[in-house]
């Protein structure tokens, strides 16, 4: 299916590895030019090269930290007029809410929902006017099945959920859609750090913790990045036009829930 996206232009946030690298590598498949986002340039420029030598478009690498507004105002500046944009970022580590202090809810809530928010502040306005636009936002499961250890990322992602919410409606009518991915043990650094802290505290082998984690999937495996990125590249796609406002899971059928 050609998805329309031919000449596009993105910025995928945080996409020098895992579900923001599968995301910039399928959009760019689809002819995409994209600027993709990293902290580290070295690896953040290896992923440009394989992105280009796997699909010939045009690949951007720009390192810088999403947490700071000058340095998202950056990446913003690399592409102005950006058609797509992929919001992603690292999650907080899980913990306890007892030992949870001012700071760590303020990096959370900087790293989950104000990045995002300010980065889709400073191109919905442009997307608008232009009559094209596509915001996909990787959140999480567990915004809607929170667990207590995952609360920090879980709070500050449903506040991002909402304000997403929010904006769809009056978007909708200048084709721009903003649509919520959320994965569920897709197998990526993110697992293997989760298996790592699961093994500690419950006192067992990462191979059990590791096979916990497929054993809590209802398709029996870990979902792979790749099927993430082509959901995402989906619903950046002229054929998407009619989706918005929505929280889309990728979980191997796991979720128990209608809603």
């Amino acid at each position: 299916m050609d998805l329309g996206l031919q000449g596009r232009k993105a910025i995928v946030c945080a996409s020098s590895r895992g579900l923001g690298r599968a995301c910039a590598m399928s959009l760019a498949r689809e002819g995409v030019e994209v600027v993709i986002n990293g902290r580290d340039a070295q690896t953040l420029e290896q992923t440009a090269e394989e992105i280009r030598s796997a699909t010939s478009a045009s690949v951007t690498p720009l390192v810088a930290d999403l947490d700071l507004q000058d340095e998202r105002d950056r990446l913003v500046a690399a592409c102005p007029e950006a058609d797509i944009l992929v919001n992603n970022n690292g999650g907080p580590p899980p913990g306890r809410f007892e030992d949870w202090e001012h700071a760590q809810w303020l990096a959370a809530l900087e790293s989950n929902l104000l990045a995002p928010a300010m980065l889709i502040r400073a191109l919905l306005p442009g997307m608008k006017e232009r009559g094209f636009g596509r915001i996909v936002n990787i959140t999480s499961a567990m915004v809607k099945t929170p667990v207590a250890p995952m609360a920090l990322s879980t709070t500050a992602r449903s506040g991002l959920t909402a304000l997403c919410k929010a904006l769809s409606k009056p978007a909708a009518a200048h084709n721009v859609t903003l649509n919520n991915l959320l994965p569920e043990r897709i197998d990526t650094d993110r697992q293997v750090q989760m298996a790592e802290v699961v093994s500690k505290v419950a006192g067992i082998s990462y191979e059990k913790a590791r096979a916990q984690q497929v054993a809590s999937i209802a398709a029996g495996r870990l979902g792979l990045p790749e099927e993430l990125g082509d959901a995402c590249a989906f619903l950046c796609s002229a054929q998407a036009g009619f989706i918005s406002g929505q929280n889309v899971q990728l979980d191997g059928g796991s979720y128990d829930g209608l809603l």
